[in-house]
């Protein structure tokens, strides 16, 4: 009876716009989770990148979230990496029905860890996006402070600026010799800094971009960011086929390959911090033109290794710092891209970038136990309630971690000083 029940899960499920694959305990349990994100460059999965993610899952329960295919995940996940968890569950949703399905978002809610698999992400936005599944999935990270990640497809939405895919895909041709085509569909700039559909912990400014090697995709990733730039701060991280970035709470992403038996880099992009870059042609039915004299952009190559060796700290990207890689610059003349060796460099604090309102971020907010801080570096904080009294001497203060677990329930502020700059950010206790 129990196996019939199992093959008519699937049929049931599909004519509700999901399809269940489950493997495990059915029983679920609840356990502390650690925030972490991994971007998966779309080919077969590094191993140790997934361990890294099943790991902060701390043996809980796994939700894979994919609108095609079917169970590839759930021994993988489950058995073969060697890392326990309580069960796999594949949902294939296949509409906005099946996302906003009860059944569904029960399962979501009680996820210790999410995985986006590969395939189409404009089926993601369309079907996830502004409805309680969005909803549930940025409290995942937000609140719960769990582990999420995806490859392809499932790394393309994980920026809080994103390629929706919405009419097709895009060559770095097509976009360099017109920013503007009916193929360059970008979400999540609209000028403010809460981005339109996930607001993951230090990505929300920034663009992926995955099959960076196999596909050449450099070019288009830089018309995205230069779109982008029109509007608001914007960074980018892109991935080879075969190779994993995973940041953890401390804003450092290390990169994951098979570095040196194969060429399998990922990228930290940014606009060169000098005032005077901007982009000198950006316009519809023409070809992008972003050089300012080949410096356009400053990235950062860091080969993946099959440990994690590597690593750039995003925490603050004007700072560029790093282990392992090198330093490029990017341009575009007249729609054809550049990259050209480099030397390391550090943005000035003078320059206005390194410290402002739109790029520091508390998280989780509300917060019970531990407050992040995201966007600055050596600084100093100070805690005041809501009447402006000094409350630091109750919360212990490690880096960019605060514990606030002795704070009753309120609104405070959280003073952030460094160097002659200084800021106030207010956050909730629960």
């Amino acid at each position: 009876m129990r196996k019939l029940l199992f093959l008519l899960i699937p049929f049931l499920g599909f004519s509700q716009g999901y399809t269940s694959y489950f493997t495990g305990n059915p029983s679920n349990i609840t356990v502390n989770t650690e925030f972490g994100v991994c971007l998966m460059g779309g080919a077969t999965e590094h191993d140790n990148a997934m361990r890294w993610l099943l790991q902060k899952a701390n043996g809980g329960d796994v939700v894979v979230l994919r609108s095609s295919g079917s169970n590839g995940y759930n021994d993988y996940l489950y058995s073969e990496l060697g890392v326990p968890v309580n069960s796999v569950e594949t949902l294939v949703i296949t509409s906005v029905e099946g996302a906003i399905n009860p059944y569904v978002l029960d399962k979501v809610a009680n996820a210790e860890m999410i995985w986006f698999a590969g395939g189409d992400q404009y089926n993601y936005v369309s079907f996830f996006k502004d409805n309680a599944l969005e909803d549930l999935l940025n409290q995942h990270v937000s609140v719960k402070q769990a582990p999420i990640g995806g490859t392809s497809a499932g790394m393309a939405i994980l920026g809080g600026k994103y390629f929706s895919g919405a009419n097709g895909t895009i060559t770095s041709a097509t976009a360099m010799s017109n920013p503007y085509h009916p193929n360059v569909t970008l979400e999540g700039y609209d000028g403010t800094p809460t981005p339109t559909f996930l607001s993951i912990p230090f990505l929300r400014n920034v663009i992926t971009d995955t099959h960076y090697d196999n596909r050449d995709r450099k070019g288009r990733h830089v018309t995205f960011m230069a779109r982008i730039k029109l509007f608001t701060s914007i960074y980018g991280i892109a991935s080879n086929e075969y190779v994993a970035v995973c940041i953890g709470n401390d804003g450092k992403a290390y990169v994951y390959g098979d570095y040196p038996n194969y060429d399998e880099f990922a990228y930290f992009i940014q606009p060169n911090c000098d005032a005077l870059n901007t982009i000198e042609n950006c316009q519809d039915g023409q070809a992008l033109t972003w050089n300012y004299g080949g410096q356009a952009l400053r990235t950062y190559k860091v080969p993946g290794t099959m440990n994690g060796t590597h690593y750039f700290d995003i925490n603050v990207w004007e700072d560029g710092v790093g282990s392992g890689g090198s330093w490029e610059n990017w341009s575009v003349n007249n729609g054809i891209f550049n990259a050209v060796s480099a030397l390391p460099f550090t943005c000035s604090p003078l320059s206005g970038s390194l410290f402002t309102e739109n790029s520091i971020f508390l998280f989780p907010n509300p917060v019970q136990q531990t407050l992040y801080i995201e966007g600055v570096s050596n600084a100093e904080y100070t805690i005041y309630d809501s009447t402006g009294r000094e409350t630091t001497n109750l919360c212990a203060v490690n880096l960019n971690a605060i514990q606030v677990s002795g704070l009753s329930s309120g609104f405070y502020f959280v003073k952030i000083k460094t160097g002659d700059k200084t800021i106030l950010k207010k956050f909730v206790k629960q």
